[in-house]
């Protein structure tokens, strides 16, 4: 009985899976044709259009993948720009502060009037491992950049680095220099 039992169950349960597994394949009236391309030129949209009526919803949209592969801008290509100010962090945090904030804000508005790339430099103390820096400056310049992109800066227009410690602006072994160390830089260079 219980064998019968498990048996039907298992038949049922495949039976069922099988049956809602098999989608249909739509119905196509009339076969595709190639999209011609010319040499030289890329396609970027051609539709060829089905009978109408009832089979207006068959309309096949034919598009030609373009790859554009661009080389990432050096950092040594980006300038300073007194008008892109620095922002600045508590220690082992990311999080953009109100008065940043600001700044940040003015940044996003002098950035939308200016057609420029950003780099966005992520850096930190000396204090801890230069594995954990590098992950901490990424995480610093990752927050400024989603800041800009959130102010309405095209993600394209900006980049980011990370140099962890290994680029301080003050060497000195105090509080106010580690502090100037915790900072999100910005550097622009124009766009072309």
């Amino acid at each position: 009985m219980l064998t019968a039992l498990r048996t039907t169950t298992i038949c049922a349960l495949v039976l069922a899976i099988t049956a809602a597994g098999c989608a249909r394949t739509p119905k196509i009236s009339a076969p595709a044709a190639a999209v011609p391309t010319a040499a030289g030129t890329a396609a970027t949209a051609q539709a060829a259009e089905l009978p109408t009526g009832d089979d207006a919803a068959g309309v096949i949209e034919y598009r030609e993948q373009e790859t554009i592969i661009t080389e990432r801008p050096q950092p040594s290509e980006f300038s300073e720009a007194a008008e892109v100010k620095t922002i600045f962090f508590d220690f082992d945090r990311a999080d953009i502060r109100p008065g940043d904030a600001e700044t940040l804000e003015a940044n996003a508005a002098w950035l939308k009037t200016h057609e420029v790339l950003v780099l966005i430099a992520g850096q930190c103390d000396e204090r801890g491992t230069p594995e954990y820096n590098v992950a901490l400056g990424d995480r610093r310049a990752q927050a400024a950049r989603n800041y800009l992109i959130a102010q309405g800066i095209a993600a394209s227009r900006i980049l980011t680095v990370s140099y962890g410690k290994e680029r301080p602006v003050c060497t000195e072994h105090t509080e106010e220099c580690w502090a100037a160390n915790r900072r999100a830089h910005f550097l622009v260079k124009a766009r072309g």
